[in-house]
């Protein structure tokens, strides 16, 4: 009997990386989505469409509004730079998202009775959010297994980070060689309203610095790259 586990998928190309791996290793992977406000919402309707073509047994999609709070390019009206990948956190980063996702995440396995949870976050070729970091994952990791029932019964859940020290070339040769389409994610954080990317985000920058080294065309349609 395969284990279940939960993957945190936006529909993008580390996520849908990192449901694949997970499939791979033998685990039935329910895919986790949010609609949390996000300009870039045609990443939500990427992963809405594909999540089970690429291998999910079960598509949950959480509703709640970040705007309210704001604080981000992505949940508000400031502008989403589009000068290249500078080496502060930029304001793409979206306060508290990983904590947030991952205790959605923590829920649902327990409910599931799984205790595995796949995350795409990467450290190296990144935006330098600080909830992407092997740090932030090891506190939650420890924290989770303090506040379940679950846990405090014995039963160890694990947070996955298989992309977490990869190349974005290596993330993409790693799907590649999982029959992993890419032409159905989408990664951009300002695209068109047909849903062309942009090309010019640091999201777009470093997936598209991701294919070239990794010797492929990128699938997607870009405004401009």
């Amino acid at each position: 009997m395969q284990k279940k586990a939960v993957i945190l998928y936006s529909g993008g190309l580390d996520s849908t990386t990192c449901m694949a791996i997970a499939k791979e290793q033998g685990f039935e992977p329910y895919a986790l989505s949010f609609s949390y406000g996000q300009r870039h919402k045609h990443e939500l309707e990427v992963a809405k469409l594909n999540a089970r073509p690429m291998g999910a047994v079960d598509h949950l999609v959480v509703e709640f509004d970040l705007r309210k709070m704001g604080g981000s390019a992505l949940t508000s009206d400031i502008e989403v730079p589009k000068g290249g990948v500078g080496e502060e956190i930029p304001v793409t980063y979206v306060p508290a998202r990983n904590t947030i996702f991952l205790s959605f995440a923590l829920g649902w396995a327990e409910t599931l009775g799984s205790f595995d949870i796949f995350i795409g976050v990467n450290a190296l070729d990144y935006s330098g959010y600080p909830d992407c970091r092997p740090e932030f994952i090891a506190a939650y990791e420890a924290m989770a297994n303090l506040a379940t029932k679950a846990g405090v019964e014995g039963r160890r859940l694990t947070i996955h980070t298989p992309l977490i020290s990869l190349t974005k070339a290596e993330i993409i040769k790693t799907g590649l060689s999982l029959g992993v389409d890419y032409s159905r994610t989408h990664s951009c954080y300002d695209p068109a309203e047909d849903g062309a990317a942009c090309g010019l985000c640091d999201s777009c920058r470093l997936r598209l610095k991701g294919f070239a080294e990794a010797g492929v065309a990128d699938p997607i349609r870009y405004e401009r790259a």
